[in-house]
């Protein structure tokens, strides 16, 4: 499959998913077409608690706020089980859903598998509307957005 451009509609999805609040971890299924009428920042990343995933999420997790006051979402989606999720957001005490695709579908269908490494470490916010309205596809995995650029795209939308 492409990658969605900018105007797309995002490719709907439902994938097992953890969240870790207060200490309590709980399992759920998470559904994009759930999230129509919110903004939604989904962050593609390679692996659990390795060193630029960790910052990236970390990073992410101090302007949770900030996203959350202009009403958006964030789920961190990458290929481990939900026993890696659980140990990675309680190492890096995150509270937001980390979202496990192991067979790979999600992945295949936002255009993001790469040889060797697995995915490319990407982000997407998707309107409440259902819609790609910005991206950032890496090539290697080594960069990523900074939370304050995502949070100006998210303002972009509200404004």
């Amino acid at each position: 499959m492409s990658i969605p451009e900018v105007g797309d509609p995002a490719p709907d999805f439902t994938l097992p998913g953890m969240i870790v609040r207060d200490g309590t971890h709980t399992d759920d299924e998470y559904a994009l077409s759930a999230e129509i009428g919110r903004t939604l920042v989904l962050a593609f990343y390679p692996g659990d608690a390795t060193p630029v995933c960790t910052a990236q999420l970390c990073s992410y997790q101090e302007e949770l706020d900030d996203f959350g006051d202009l009403g958006a979402v964030v789920w961190g989606v990458s290929p481990q089980a939900l026993d890696s999720h659980e140990a990675f957001a309680r190492d890096s005490s995150l509270t937001f859903p980390l979202l496990s695709d192991t067979t790979g579908d999600v992945i295949r269908a936002y255009g993001l598998q790469a040889p060797g490494i697995g995915l490319r470490r990407s982000v997407f916010v998707i309107g409440p509307d259902g819609v790609v309205r910005w991206r950032h596809v890496g090539l290697v995995g080594l960069r990523f957005p900074k939370a304050e650029t995502i949070r100006a795209q998210i303002e972009l939308l509200v404004a």
